[in-house]
């Protein structure tokens, strides 16, 4: 399995991750201070769609 990254960016104690997957999508991942990942799921169709998802999970404290 392969990825390739798109952002890798720290917002406040969180680790935002941008990447596209082998289903040809884009996902996000959040990594906190502790190491714990967290996210959904959900496919995007650009890496600026899933940032977006991103700072919003961030935002409402998902």
């Amino acid at each position: 399995m392969s990825s390739k990254v798109h952002l890798v960016t720290g917002i406040g104690d969180v680790t935002l991750l941008v990447f596209y997957t082998e289903s040809d999508c884009w996902q996000f991942r959040l990594i906190s201070s502790g190491g714990e990942v967290f996210g959904e799921r959900k496919l995007y169709y650009t890496p600026e769609a899933a940032e977006k998802a991103g700072r919003e999970w961030i935002y409402q404290g998902s």
